[in-house]
């Protein structure tokens, strides 16, 4: 007798597939695939908290690749400065992957093992300064690299969906948002929407802009870890990083403020 899910093939490798069936209480029903999408949806507009929010996540999108299980978030992070180290001393390997390769390697998914909110400054490419390429950091990139519901939404997308272990809130040299808010001036547009954001990191550290982006990404670090509830529930179970990092536009170097 051939045990189920076995092939049992003939002399003339005509074969025959004895598969198990599958258990009524496993299949799917339109009922239940359409109540699982409510679910997620509840879960990342916010409805739902702590690790209810995070196991909704999980569950509903496939696991993460092996070698990511395979990274904690200090190796992860670790990676970041390794690659931050082979940027400043010219000795940068993703250039050596085959891009091509690495495209069709991706069509299908991504498994990101970092996430970095940035300043959308053009002088700060995250790729580059970390030496990573395709597919290895999910980025999200605002002015003032601050804290917002989408960015949030973003960001625990990429630690619980994606499983990113370790997210890096990058401020940079010259930051212009921060600077601006500062100054305090009249700008066009919607430009204004950003200073309320920045304004905490200027009273906290007065008008100095090295001290005051510093601390802007230190204030959005610790938004991240208390605003998001799947975060804080993914840092309480050790599975992701919360960091804060400054970019030195004219060295490339990255220092962590944390």
């Amino acid at each position: 007798m051939t045990p189920a899910g076995i092939q049992n093939c003939n002399a003339n490798n005509v074969c025959n597939t004895n598969a198990a069936p599958i258990p009524k209480e496993q299949r799917e029903s339109p009922q239940r695939d359409s109540s699982r999408r409510r679910f997620l949806q509840t879960a990342m507009t916010g409805a739902l908290t702590g690790v209810f929010a995070t196991a909704a996540l999980r569950s509903a999108f496939p696991t993460p690749v092996l070698a990511q299980q395979r990274l904690d978030p200090n190796t992860a992070l670790q990676e970041l400065v390794d690659g931050n180290r082979r940027f400043m001393s010219n000795n940068m390997t993703h250039c050596e992957k085959d891009l091509a390769i690495l495209r069709q390697h991706n069509v299908q998914g991504q498994e990101p093992f970092a996430a970095v909110l940035s300043c959308a400054d053009s002088r700060v490419p995250i790729e580059l300064i970390f030496d990573q390429t395709i597919g290895h950091i999910f980025v999200t990139r605002v002015a003032g690299n601050v804290v917002s519901p989408e960015i949030i939404g973003s960001l625990e997308f990429g630690a619980a969906v994606l499983g990113t272990k370790v997210i890096l809130v990058l401020g940079h040299a010259g930051c212009g948002a921060v600077k601006a808010a500062i100054s305090g001036a009249e700008v066009p547009g919607q430009i204004s929407a950003l200073f309320p954001r920045i304004r905490p990191a200027v009273d906290q550290a007065g008008p100095d802009l090295v001290a005051a982006t510093k601390a802007n990404a230190k204030i959005q670090a610790a938004l991240l870890r208390q605003g998001s509830t799947v975060i804080s529930s993914l840092l309480k179970e050790g599975k992701v990083k919360v960091v804060a990092g400054y970019y030195d536009l004219g060295n490339g170097s990255v220092t962590l403020l944390d």
